[in-house]
């Protein structure tokens, strides 16, 4: 099968090759790829950045979710069958959904929401199990309640005003003013405009913040939240406590601790908590997301899509930080 994979880390770029079609385990599926996004993360684990908490081994091929449509099934998979048309986003130590075919737990997966296209779905499963689990499972966020979402007008930050809103959630965000439009359509109820001002002096009192961006948003994020809330990240520092769920041994959970100790010390001086969030595959999310998608509550927001040939320029397109939405890159039939 084609594949875009890399030999090592800091690879200037992807490269085309010719690479095994995955083995199948018994409880797994084999999916013919449809559609891909591109992710953040991707540039993170080419970079070697997340190495403290990922092993992989080289070649490796990129990606992390997908659309497509299932070839062959184990021998104990019990819910989908051939045929089956299938989003998902595979556990971290099965990336590698930059390629013609994956193999992937059933329990990762989920039918694809009826009312979009292949690259409309391969646009949610990485993103929604992201915002799902920082709203949902992290904050706990009720109806009435106050959060901020950082970077509204990105990938995840699309999706989680969508999410957010379906919660009875109110919504504040930031954004330029090219992302104005796109936001207030997604229901937004306040916007930052982040080149003019600063969400730390225009907000208070809010029971939650998402961040997606890390550094001095982040620092400044614990300034607004009322005591008790709850600041969760996927771009801060992760802490012992990630590092603990992710079973990577003492000495890296050691490290983590110490690197997260400014963050967690800040958070105590607002009396509120700080959570690093490394999403988990959930195929029983990702049903509960396609029923959202299936009745109207979240649109997939795409920006660009590119063919696999071009999956390099879909990447550096992710990395110009210009996107408004998803980037897709779409497979060959």
């Amino acid at each position: 099968m084609k594949a875009m994979v890399i030999h090592q880390y800091k690879d200037q770029s992807l490269s085309e090759e010719v690479m095994p079609i995955p083995n199948m385990a018994s409880d797994e599926v084999r999916v013919k790829i449809k559609a891909v996004s591109i992710n953040p993360i991707d540039t993170k684990i080419k970079d070697g950045e997340l190495k403290i908490l990922l092993t992989y081994q080289f070649p490796l091929i990129l990606g992390n979710d997908f659309s497509g449509v299932i070839t062959e099934v184990g021998s104990d998979v019990k819910q989908f069958k051939v045929g089956d048309e299938v989003y998902g986003r595979p556990r971290k130590t099965k990336i590698g959904t930059f390629a013609e075919y994956i193999a992937i737990n059933e329990a990762d997966i989920a039918l694809k929401p009826r009312n979009v296209s292949f690259e409309e779905a391969a646009s949610l499963p990485l993103v929604g199990l992201t915002a799902y689990q920082a709203l949902n499972d992290v904050m706990q966020l009720k109806q009435g309640e106050k959060v901020l979402i950082q970077a509204g007008a990105g990938g995840v930050g699309t999706f989680a005003i969508q999410l957010a809103k379906s919660m009875g959630l109110y919504v504040a965000t930031t954004a330029s003013p090219k992302g104005y439009d796109l936001v207030s359509g997604l229901g937004a109820d306040e916007i930052i405009n982040y080149r003019e001002q600063s969400f730390w002096k225009e907000l208070s009192d809010y029971d939650g913040v998402f961040d997606t961006l890390g550094g001095e948003n982040l620092d400044h994020a614990f300034e607004i939240v009322k005591r008790g809330g709850t600041v969760t990240s996927i771009s801060g520092i992760p802490t012992e406590k990630t590092g603990k769920e992710m079973e990577i041994g003492f000495v890296k959970t050691t490290l983590l601790r110490l690197a997260s100790a400014k963050l967690k010390r800040r958070a105590k001086q607002y009396g509120v908590n700080y959570e690093f969030l490394f999403m988990k595959s959930s195929g029983q999310q990702l049903e509960h997301i396609r029923q959202l998608v299936e009745n109207g509550s979240i649109q997939p927001i795409v920006d660009k899509v590119y063919d696999f040939k071009d999956t390099q320029s879909a990447l550096d397109y992710s990395i110009s930080g210009r996107a408004k939405g998803k980037i897709i890159v779409k497979m060959e039939d």
